[in-house]
């Protein structure tokens, strides 16, 4: 068993595709993936939940909150999940970003995730 098959990385997006494709992309390279397609259902996954470490959230979404606004309630919520961004139309400023969060703008390639959160869990 290797270690990230240990980490449990949550994954925001509305867009279905983009959905099902890096939560597809992150099984195959070994991680726990759980999906949401908006703030709302990821705050229930995350209260439902202890075993989460990663969040990696698309900015622009339908519901009550963004994706900048829902990494800004997990930091204060659940201070140790590690938080990545993405938006291909948008890069937030430095000081909308949570602390310690990560941006990475669309498009991306599955294996700069994965090693994006490796990065965040060394």
């Amino acid at each position: 068993m290797t270690t990230q098959s240990l980490v449990t990385v949550l994954v925001v997006e509305d867009e279905a595709f983009l959905l099902f494709a890096i939560a597809d992309d992150l099984r195959e390279a070994g991680f726990d993936v759980l999906e949401a397609s908006n703030a709302d259902q990821a705050i229930r996954i995350l209260e439902s939940r202890q075993d989460i470490a990663i969040l990696f959230t698309d900015i622009d979404m339908p519901g009550s909150m963004d994706g900048l606004r829902l990494s800004a309630a997990v930091r204060d919520r659940w201070p140790p999940v590690k938080i990545i961004i993405t938006s291909g139309k948008q890069r937030p400023a430095r000081d909308a970003m949570p602390s310690g969060g990560v941006f990475l703008p669309k498009p991306y390639a599955p294996t700069a995730v994965a090693a994006t959160i490796h990065g965040l869990l060394a």
